[in-house]
């Protein structure tokens, strides 16, 4: 037998489970033999994908879950750990950006002339926006992370912990300070849990997708009346050796050898960068 991607047996909760990007990863995890635990705040759109799942053969559950409320991950935790047993995989996929932390790209001189030229401009921001948008990503990553932790140490050695990063975890993205801070944060705290959990055999790592099309940057990235890129868009293609966008099956790889330790025992504390060559071109 192949001792690679063997995962038959083993658990998974991804927290976001009713995103595009998680959807792809629950439902690349069962296909390779994990049952799957899907956690949302919509635990509509996490069902969806569970039927899917399940349809084709996996095993999925699906779980209202608000991972910015620790009693509704704590509850979500009993439930997976009834229905399953103890998790050997955490998802940390719940998070994205929200225009209350939002910004113009420039802080122009007209703008100071005249504020209201602009109301995304820096004076505009608010204090609740903005932390609410650092709370989804960053919160929203330890939460979870601090309930299901017991749970992971039961399967020491087996266990890891995979964030969500950002291109924007290594350099600030215009007009998202926000979202940026806050992926910034998710990729500090994974190699802080990744020094802090060695002792007891749990691996932390993230995975740093490039530009892929999900339901959270379509609007930034396709016109809505014409169905072209936006200028946005365009200057992300630009800046990606691969000239297009990626599709959420090639994160898979990454995340299934992030959760093998036949693979991965030796790997914690690593930011993957799935980008197309995004971060390794410098424009010129």
């Amino acid at each position: 037998m192949n001792r690679y991607l063997n995962f038959e047996g083993k658990i998974a909760a991804v927290t976001g489970g009713g995103g595009v990007l998680c959807a792809g990863f629950a439902k690349g995890l069962a296909q390779n033999g994990f049952k799957v635990a899907l956690l949302d705040i919509d635990r509509s759109s996490a069902q969806e994908v569970a039927d899917e799942i399940t349809s084709e053969g996996g095993t999925a559950i699906a779980l209202q879950c608000d991972v910015l409320d620790k009693d509704s991950v704590v509850k979500a935790a009993d439930a997976v750990k009834a229905e399953f047993g103890t998790v050997h995989t955490l998802l940390n996929g719940a998070g994205g950006n929200n225009m209350r932390g939002n910004t113009t790209e420039y802080l122009t001189p007209d703008l100071l002339k005249d504020p209201d030229l602009d109301p995304l401009n820096i004076f505009n921001l608010t204090t609740e926006g903005f932390q609410f948008v650092l709370n989804l990503n960053f919160m929203g990553t330890f939460i979870p992370t601090q309930v299901f932790l017991p749970q992971l140490i039961e399967n020491q050695e087996q266990a890891s912990i995979i964030n969500i990063a950002s291109m924007s975890s290594f350099r600030p993205m215009t007009q998202v300070p926000a979202y940026s801070a806050a992926k910034a944060a998710v990729a500090n705290l994974t190699q802080f849990l990744a020094v802090h959990l060695a002792p007891v055999g749990v691996r932390a790592n993230a995975i740093a997708p490039g530009y892929f099309m999900t339901k959270m940057n379509h609007a930034l990235l396709m016109d809505k009346e014409t169905g072209d890129y936006t200028p946005r868009a365009q200057r992300a293609i630009n800046h990606t050796p691969y000239k297009r966008f990626g599709v959420p099956d090639e994160l898979l790889g990454s995340l299934l050898f992030l959760c093998d330790p036949a693979m991965s025992s030796f790997v914690t504390g690593v930011v993957l960068p799935v980008d197309g060559g995004f971060l390794a071109y410098s424009g010129v």
